[in-house]
């Protein structure tokens, strides 16, 4: 006999100054940010502690966007194969402000010729923003591909580098 265990994932939406993203937890860890949600896509089933993470998600996402932190402290479990969970913590690794291409993330995984394919996992990333899969592009320094779209990983490196420049302005000033 089969038995049944009910598991909800909590989604909410937030209206950000980029656009409205949905943030997804289940069982006490971001599972996702839905970038371009569909028009009345809403789930309020979920606990307490979902409900508690992804408000503490949102707040860490707005105050990103606005400069005021580089990093997130949330507890992360995307769902992937092995392969895009080894992309993923690459992608995690690359500093606020900086860019690698594919390439550099397929060498830094031990698997030089896949960057087809880590390409692939950067397409289907299901946690953006939080796992900063906007600062891999092409090796030739283009804009290639994003899920949210080109313009909207323009900004996001743009909001990056502005305050990353005048983080760099003001620590100068204090030398």
């Amino acid at each position: 006999m089969i038995k049944l265990i009910e598991v909800y994932e909590m989604i909410r939406y937030y209206n950000f100054s980029i656009g409205r993203i949905g943030i997804g937890a289940q069982n006490g860890t971001i599972t996702q940010v839905i970038l371009t949600p569909q028009a009345n896509a809403c789930s309020e089933r979920g606990v307490a502690k979902d409900l508690e993470l992804i408000e503490a998600a949102a707040l860490q996402i707005e105050a990103y966007l606005k400069g005021e932190i580089k990093t997130f402290d949330l507890p992360l479990n995307p769902s992937g194969t092995d392969f895009m969970k080894s992309v993923w913590m690459e992608l995690l690794k690359i500093p606020y402000g900086e860019t690698r291409s594919y390439k550099e993330i397929a060498i830094s995984i031990g698997r030089n010729k896949a960057y087809r394919a880590v390409g692939m996992a950067n397409n289907r990333n299901p946690i953006p923003i939080i796992i900063p899969c906007h600062r891999v592009i092409g090796s030739n320094g283009k804009m290639v591909g994003y899920g949210g779209g080109i313009d909207l990983k323009v900004k996001l490196l743009e909001i990056e580098n502005e305050h990353e420049t005048n983080y760099m302005k003001s620590i100068e000033k204090t030398k």
